[in-house]
């Protein structure tokens, strides 16, 4: 049976993810309040992308944990991805 490496995360690191989520969500109300046109939803869905990278990585431990499991979460948001992408040029082309 293999053992598990326990990893912890400082204080300090917390305190900057929270300090990186929370700017990027003042960058999510920005974009919000800017009109940027049919680019308003792009840029949004990108923060917001990037904000799950972030709390999947650090918060559910996917960057601690097997490579396997960041494999299948990163392949889920691929497909994600694009299943939003054709949504999108759907819309688009309406």
């Amino acid at each position: 049976m293999e053992h598990e490496k326990h990893h912890i995360v400082s204080y300090t690191s917390h305190l900057w993810i929270w300090v990186i989520l929370l700017v990027f969500t003042v960058i999510t109300v920005g974009v919000a309040e800017i009109d940027l046109q049919k680019l308003t939803v792009v840029v949004a869905l990108a923060v917001a992308t990037v904000k799950a990278v972030i709390v999947g990585a650090y918060f559910m431990h996917l960057k601690f944990d097997n490579k396997m499991l960041t494999i299948m979460a990163s392949l889920v948001l691929l497909i994600f991805t694009v299943f939003l992408t054709i949504t999108l040029i759907d819309y688009a082309l309406r």
